[in-house]
C-alpha cells in the first residue's frame, strides 16, 4: 500500500515570522517529494529478483528507502513541531532534570541549528530509552538519529526549510522556528515514548 502525504498539521498562517508560502511549498514540495520518491523506491523494491539483483543495487535502493522514509518522518516530526503551545509538567520536569532547565534546553538547541546554517540537516530533540533522558542529536542526510531513540521535535535545516523567507540567514529562522514551538505535541510525543 503507497504512503500516502499526512495532512499539515500546522496552521501554515499562522507561524509567526514563517511565511504562509514557505510552510506550503516546503510541504507540498520537499515533504510531498519525499512520500512521492519512497513510493517510487517501494514499488522497485517489490519487483527487485533478489537472488539475482547486482549488490550496488540492493545496496543503492535501501539507502534510498532509508533517506526517504527518514524524510518522510522527520519532515512530520518538523510540521507537528510548528505553532505555539505549552509543554506539560511532565516534559517540564524533564527537560529541567536534562538539561537543567528550559532556558539551556533552547540555547542548546538553537545553537546547533545555527551551526547547521549554510549546510545541511536536522536538529533533533529526542527520547532515548536507553538513557532514559532527552537528548538533543544532529541527524545527516535524514540518517544520522541517536539509534533507538524517538524524534520528539524535529528543526529541518536544510536551505528549502528557510531560503525562501531568510536568504542565507540561518540564525533568524532558528529563532523563528524557537518562537512557535508546539509543546504539547511534543509533550505527547514523550508521554507515548516513555510509556513505549
Amino acid at each position: 500500500m503507497p504512503y500516502e502525504l499526512k495532512p499539515l498539521s500546522c496552521n501554515p498562517g499562522a507561524i509567526a515570522g514563517m511565511s504562509e508560502k514557505i510552510i506550503v511549498s516546503h510541504y507540498e514540495n520537499n515533504y510531498g517529494g519525499a512520500v512521492k520518491r519512497l513510493n517510487a523506491i517501494e514499488a522497485q523494491l517489490a519487483e527487485l529478483d533478489w537472488s539475482n539483483a547486482p549488490v550496488f543495487a540492493i545496496n543503492g535502493l535501501k539507502r534510498e528507502q532509508m533517506v526517504a522514509m527518514n524524510s518522510m518522518l522527520l519532515h512530520e516530526v518538523f510540521f507537528d513541531s510548528l505553532g505555539v503551545s505549552q509543554a506539560s509538567a511532565g516534559l517540564t520536569a524533564q527537560i529541567d532534570a536534562d538539561f537543567g532547565g528550559f532556558d539551556q534546553w533552547a540555547v542548546q538547541f538553537a545553537a546547533m541549528g545555527k551551526a547547521l546554517g549554510g549546510g545541511s540537516g536536522w536538529v533533533l530533540l529526542t527520547w532515548s530509552p536507553r538513557d532514559g533522558k532527552l537528548i538533543n542529536t544532529w541527524a545527516a542526510d535524514h540518517t544520522g538519529n541517536l539509534s533507538g531513540a524517538t524524534p520528539l521535535l524535529a528543526l529541518d535545516m536544510y536551505e528549502h526549510s528557510y531560503h525562501m523567507d531568510f536568504g542565507a540567514k540561518a540564525g533568524v529562522y532558528v529563532d523563528a522556528f524557537m518562537n512557535n514551538l508546539n509543546l504539547e505535541v511534543v509533550s505527547a510525543l514523550l508521554l507515548t515514548a516513555k510509556g513505549a
